[in-house]
């Protein structure tokens, strides 16, 4: 028999050596690529010679592998391995543990050759080829015992610029989860699939800090060069769609594509419209007009074309979801084959409860754009007539709505303004705040913002795009003392502003913002156009707006 390559190791605790199959080692014949007198060769080298880019995980590595599995089979997995309940309403429901959102901090890029002068390091962490070939290693002799499955989706609407990705998993929901939320290949497009992009998700893979290079155990690792991205120690399936979105974000630039993190919408008039903002702001909840066809609630891409989806589903935030103000939403997350990630339900009934948040505030529901009844069928639309930055000022100092000339909406976008509620999250206090994420989503824009800001510049002067500022916080005073603007307020603002009505009514000028604030607008109180109007203490107000206009 050929040699086996061996390195001493524990690969669950890492506290004494183990001996366990090296990566090089072919799963089906024993015999070591490297061959036994190379046995630390990184792990990369040893496969480039030997498979294509697209088996730099080789799919063969696990003994049970499940492919593309549609919905009923993968629930009645989950229900089966126990990762998960069946709600009432036909959703899966399930916990995450410990992980109830991103773990920005363990995320890691691949600093090589190729992405030394392209990533905006100041924004990310870097990792060593070595160290990645060492957790590459480790995940797939790790994977050769786990039951795993495997998704072969698109990731973009648009034909031409689509990425066609693989995504394998340990949880048979996860894989739920993703076939939700990106783009579904016809059954004869899964022929010959070759992936261009692999992420791989072992939630019970421990990384080892003094050996892997981490900081902690948990690990999302981005090699952008050979095109994928391991994930461990976090059974957060947010992060498997972010590191789609973060290569789409590294890739689109180069072929003068501005990724967006952003909802869209379509009016029946054709015209589309943007919406920036961070988690929070109502970028799902204003996106989901029934007015409106909806192109999609988080992930898109500005071509010469147009705009178009990354995504074929959505991921929208329940906690207190109420389906009086949101039906389209709370009808989707009530639905067979959604995905409820740590949402309360009733131990007898089995019912949904979104206004309970003992799990987690960031309770979160992953359903196929198809759950939406006016959703747009092919993700694709013409070149936007407006763009809306969200911003949920939790200050109480910011207007509904504000009209930006192009310099202010660049100033905005690379700002990414919103705040965070005292209170609402471990160590904080009773203040606001200010939270600034360049592009509105810097966790997920590995390049310089300047690369970003620039195609976006050049896009809104191409197209004369109209841009607004809408505040979906605070009037009457921050939090804690004023009330959070009325969702129908918002919308009769979004509407009138969409329809091209606002722009043509008078406007006044901030005088510590600079932008244009509407005077009056038909079925919202004056008052509420004007903030200082709506506070007892138009003093305290003025002491605020200063306060807040020094953050920026």
């Amino acid at each position: 028999m050929a040699p086996v390559c061996a390195r001493p190791f524990d690969h669950q605790r890492h506290l004494g050596p183990m001996t366990i199959s090296c990566a090089a080692q072919n799963d089906l014949t024993g015999r070591c690529f490297a061959g036994a007198e190379h046995p630390n060769a990184p792990a990369a080298t040893i496969f480039m010679g030997q498979i294509s880019m697209a088996e730099l995980f080789p799919t063969s590595t696990s003994q049970r592998m499940r492919r593309n599995l549609l919905e009923a089979e993968l629930i009645e997995w989950v229900v089966r391995r126990g990762e998960g309940r069946l709600a009432a309403t036909g959703a899966v429901v399930v916990e995450t543990g410990q992980h109830t959102g991103r773990s920005a901090q363990d995320k890691y890029i691949v600093r090589d050759a190729e992405t030394e002068g392209a990533i905006w390091w100041d924004n990310a962490h870097g990792m060593s080829e070595e160290q990645f070939d060492r957790l590459l290693a480790d995940f797939i002799s790790f994977a050769r015992h786990k039951e795993l499955f495997v998704q072969d989706l698109f990731a973009g609407a648009e034909k031409e610029h689509r990425l066609s990705t693989r995504i394998v998993t340990e949880h048979a929901w996860q894989s739920l989860f993703i076939r939700n939320l990106l783009r579904r290949p016809e059954p004869s497009e899964l022929e010959g699939f070759v992936p261009e992009f692999t992420v791989v998700d072992l939630p019970s893979f421990r990384a080892a800090p003094l050996y892997h290079g981490t900081r902690s155990e948990t690990i999302i690792a981005c090699n952008f060069t050979k095109r994928i991205v391991l994930i461990g120690g976090t059974s957060y399936a947010g992060e498997i769609k972010k590191s789609v979105f973060s290569f789409l974000n590294y890739i689109l630039p180069g072929k003068n594509i501005m990724p967006m993190h952003c909802s869209a919408n379509v009016g029946k008039d054709g015209s589309s419209a943007v919406f920036f903002g961070l988690s929070g702001t109502g970028k799902t909840t204003l996106s989901a007009d029934p007015a409106r066809e909806l192109l999609g609630d988080d992930e898109h891409g500005w071509s010469d074309k147009g705009i178009f989806n990354f995504e074929g589903g959505c991921y929208a935030k329940t906690i207190r979801l109420s389906k009086s103000a949101e039906p389209q939403i709370w009808a989707a997350s009530n639905r067979f084959a959604t995905v409820l990630e740590n949402v309360v339900i009733d131990p007898v009934t089995r019912v949904p409860n979104f206004d309970d948040n003992r799990l987690a505030e960031n309770a979160r529901s992953a359903y196929p754009l198809d759950a939406i009844s006016n959703a747009s069928p092919t993700g694709i639309a013409g070149h936007p007539k407006n763009i809306v930055m969200l911003t949920a000022d939790a200050f109480g100092v910011l207007p509904p709505i504000a009209k930006l000339t192009p310099s202010q909406a660049m100033y905005h976008f690379l700002s990414g303004f919103t705040a965070k509620v005292g209170g609402t999250e471990k160590g904080m206090g009773a203040e606001p705040q200010p939270t600034f994420s360049t592009c509105f989503g810097a966790p997920f824009m590995p390049r310089h913002p300047r690369v970003y800001g620039n195609l976006l510049r050049n896009l809104i002067a191409q197209h004369g795009v109209d841009c607004w500022l809408v505040n979906t916080g605070w009037t009457g005073g921050k939090f804690g003392d004023g009330t959070r603007i009325p969702i129908k307020v918002t919308r009769t603002l979004l509407e009138a502003a969409l329809s091209g009505d606002l722009k043509n009514q008078p406007m006044r000028t901030d005088p510590v913002f600079g932008f244009a604030v509407p005077v009056a607008v038909a079925g919202i109180d004056a008052k509420l156009l004007t903030p200082r109007a709506t506070w007892a203490d138009p003093q305290a107000y003025d002491a605020m707006t200063a306060k807040l206009a020094q953050m920026f």
